[in-house]
């Protein structure tokens, strides 16, 4: 799963967004003062309460008080993610939210829009990509490389960040894919209707310019840009968010045929030891094992 976030602000504001909404947000802290943790989806996803602190945020930003993960996915799913989704036997709609209070939920959405408000800040779409396993096992047939698996989402989503409203200059910053530092020929591809003009490239950062489109477009790539942005990081969560949610369908619908199994988070040893435990079931469903298994 990948996702973006957007958010506007004024031109005179501080480049820190943190800092812009610090009455309403917050990066990892141990002391409970009511703001909004928005942070990289490792620090916030730890602990049994993890889940919780990931759909606070990403819903009082979608300002999604009570929902559904359909409704949920029809406002952030774009590409072929949901015709995907619903192929899958395990893929059912269920309410949102799954984990956290609705008091608490309506407590931070109410104090961030109170932020956002006084700082002329508007938060945009969340855009989010998810990569079943049926469709990353064929675009790894086409790719042969992981890489190029997920160059296609992270395409779809910058050519999504053209359509955000206005004409003002949009500055996108990405997490550094792996340990690339050439980003010209991606970007070629996600902005077919402009040139592309490198203005560095190194370990430490990756910056471009596209040029020959209807608005100008910056974008950067460094390592850890989610301790750097709180777009990127929101944007994070957002992706940890919706992965959570589809594993929880997916271990649900499994605890149904095999009883006793248990639970996944779906990562490396121990998902090794799930398929084993259900790849008798599969055959007897009839589905097939390239559906349950990536190929890399």
């Amino acid at each position: 799963v990948l996702a973006s976030t957007s958010c506007h602000v004024p031109d005179d504001a501080p480049a820190c967004i943190w800092t812009i909404l610090e009455k309403a947000v917050c990066k990892r802290t141990k002391r409970k003062d009511g703001r909004l943790l928005i942070d990289d989806s490792k620090k916030v996803n730890q602990g049994i309460d993890g889940l919780a602190r990931l759909e606070q945020g990403v819903l009082s930003v979608l300002n999604l008080q009570s929902t559904t993960l359909r409704h949920y996915l029809e406002t952030v799913a774009i590409g072929q993610t949901i015709a995907d989704l619903n192929s899958e036997h395990w893929h059912a709609d269920l309410a949102l939210p799954v984990e956290i209070d609705h008091s608490a939920l309506l407590a931070t959405t109410g104090r961030l829009i109170e932020a956002t408000t006084t700082a002329d800040v508007r938060f945009g779409p969340i855009h989010t990509v998810a990569i079943p396993t049926p469709r990353f096992n064929l675009l790894l047939d086409e790719w042969r490389l992981k890489s190029g698996v997920l160059a296609t989402g992270v395409i779809a989503l910058l050519q999504a960040a053209l359509k955000l409203p206005g004409d003002d200059a949009v500055h996108i910053a990405v997490d550094k894919l792996g340990g690339r530092n050439y980003y010209a020929p991606l970007l070629n591809e996600a902005f077919a209707g402009g040139w592309v003009r490198v203005l560095r490239e190194s370990a430490e950062m990756c910056q471009y310019v596209i040029e020959g489109l209807s608005r100008p477009v910056f974008i950067q790539f460094e390592p850890r840009a989610d301790g750097s942005h709180l777009n990127v990081a929101l944007a994070s969560m957002a992706a940890k968010y919706l992965r959570e949610v589809l594993m929880l369908q997916f271990n649900r619908y499994w605890e149904k045929r095999v009883p006793g199994i248990k639970p996944t988070a779906g990562y490396p040893v121990d998902a090794a030891r799930f398929f084993a435990e259900i790849r008798t079931t599969i055959a007897a469903d009839g589905t097939h094992e390239r559906a349950v298994w990536r190929a890399k």
